[in-house]
């Protein structure tokens, strides 16, 4: 027997060149053929653990800026109370820790703390919703990119900030009136103590950092497809946050609105200030040392 190749289907004859099984592979061509014009072929590849290059990471964040800068005014709007809600649970976690152990000047107890400070975060930013520092970065790429105007950016800040304040408030008032069953009444009230002890400018500066790693945590987040990844990356940029106790403007917010329910030790000014020069240093913090090197260092790259 001798085997011969024939483009489409191969054929096996006999010594004398008969073909044999010609009925059977003059079959399987046609079916071949039907195939062929019914199914699209495709590639699959997978893109869990594929880490993407920067270049795809810029348009990716680029992308997801245009989206947000053309989406609705009250779905943003919505989307950012929603957000500002969701992360009471960080300050729930915090505050719980924070009764349990009593002083945050303690180095371990540091640890403790900022171990259950990535829980809300985690919700909040999977959930797809709204967060003023998650979204300070991504929201200025494509104004780098000189694809969007600056005032519609900060249009977006402005609607996203007040709805996170907004969903924050009416959060803060939950977690005051189940205090009852949470016990975190002392907690808020140190943690609250705690970040009104500091001049404005030293609040700045950490502020600065805190947004900083928010927009690094945004741009990780992007590099990876895989939610066990995105999962580990919202969990260490928080974790270092809350183990460097630096100021994050939203969740800052829920815990000096809820202490101000629970207590009558905290100012209203002083407490407004405070979200102020939070809010100033995050967006500071995010848009310079995120969007603007990784736009600006990423498109000098391909020059």
């Amino acid at each position: 027997m001798n085997e011969i190749n024939d483009p489409e289907v191969p054929k096996i004859v006999s010594a004398d060149g008969e073909p044999l099984f010609e009925e059977h592979t003059a079959e399987r061509s046609k079916e071949r053929v039907k195939e062929s014009s019914e199914y699209v072929p495709v590639i699959i590849k997978r893109t869990d653990e594929t880490l993407r290059h920067p270049d795809d990471i810029l348009e990716k964040a680029i992308e997801e800026g245009l989206e947000q800068l053309v989406r609705p005014g009250l779905s943003l709007f919505l989307s950012a109370i929603a957000g500002g809600m969701i992360i009471c649970f960080t300050v729930m976690a915090v505050g719980v820790m924070a009764t349990i152990v009593g002083d945050l000047d303690s180095g371990f107890n540091r640890i403790l703390v900022a171990l259950v400070y990535p829980l809300g975060f985690i919700l909040c930013i999977l959930s797809g919703t709204q967060l003023f520092t998650e979204h300070t970065a991504t929201a200025f790429y494509p104004i780098l990119d000189k694809r969007a105007k600056l005032t519609v950016m900060l249009k977006l800040w402005a609607i996203v900030i007040s709805g996170n304040l907004f969903g924050g408030l009416i959060s803060a008032g939950l977690l005051s009136a189940a205090d009852d069953v949470i016990h975190a009444a002392d907690g808020y009230l140190v943690i609250a103590q705690h970040m009104l002890a500091y001049e404005y400018s030293t609040l700045l500066v950490s502020a600065i950092l805190a947004g900083w790693l928010m927009a690094l945590g945004a741009w990780t987040i992007l590099s990876t497809s895989s939610t066990a990844s995105q999962i580990l990356c919202i969990y260490i940029v928080t974790f270092v946050i809350g183990v460097g106790g630096l100021h994050h403007s939203i969740a800052g917010s829920v815990e000096l609105f809820v202490a101000l329910f629970t207590s009558n030790a905290l100012a209203v000014s002083d407490v407004a200030m405070t979200i102020a020069v939070i809010l100033l240093g995050n967006a500071f913090g995010g848009s310079v040392f995120v969007a603007l090197l990784n736009h600006g260092h990423i498109r000098a790259l391909n020059k």
